[in-house]
């Protein structure tokens, strides 16, 4: 059976953005056009609402391109045991109190169980630091932690 992940909206930000002339952005864009079109074939994707919620913000065409990415991807409501387990994170200082949203994100996939959660957010998920921090809270709550990643790391064999 195929991995599941739970992707970010930073990841569909990426994907439905244009090109970009800053090459830290543009490289992010051309892996996540990569990882959408070729890799995440071999994954079971997910998302929740707190994505669907996100990419309806903002620009009202950027919004709709969002939307219809993730228009047929199976969906996770928020169970009150993952926003528990967000504010635990917060408490446990592995993800910052002004970063409550990333901390949903992460609660969300451990509750059901995800095998990766790519994102573009190195800053509060996806660095060395913070995985270990995330890992470590996960674990002494008795959750089996998503492997937080980019979606470049997801297109290694």
């Amino acid at each position: 059976m195929a991995a599941c992940v739970y992707v970010k909206t930073s990841v569909i930000s990426e994907l439905t953005s244009g090109p970009s002339r800053e090459l830290v952005t543009a490289a992010h864009h051309q892996l996540t056009l990569e990882w959408w079109s070729i890799a995440r074939r071999g994954f079971r994707v997910f998302i929740s609402e707190i994505v669907v919620q996100a990419a309806s913000l903002g620009d009202p065409d950027s919004a709709r391109l969002r939307l219809a990415a993730i228009g047929q991807i199976p969906l996770f409501q928020v169970s009150e045991d993952a926003r528990t387990l967000a504010k635990v994170l917060i408490a446990d200082l592995a993800i910052p109190a002004n970063a409550a949203i990333d901390a949903l994100h992460v609660a969300v996939a451990a509750d059901n169980g995800i095998d990766f959660l790519p994102t573009w957010n190195c800053k509060h998920i996806a660095n060395a630091k913070t995985r270990t921090q995330i890992q470590r809270s996960l674990r002494s709550r008795g959750y089996d932690p998503p492997v937080l990643c980019t979606p470049e790391e997801l297109m290694k064999p």
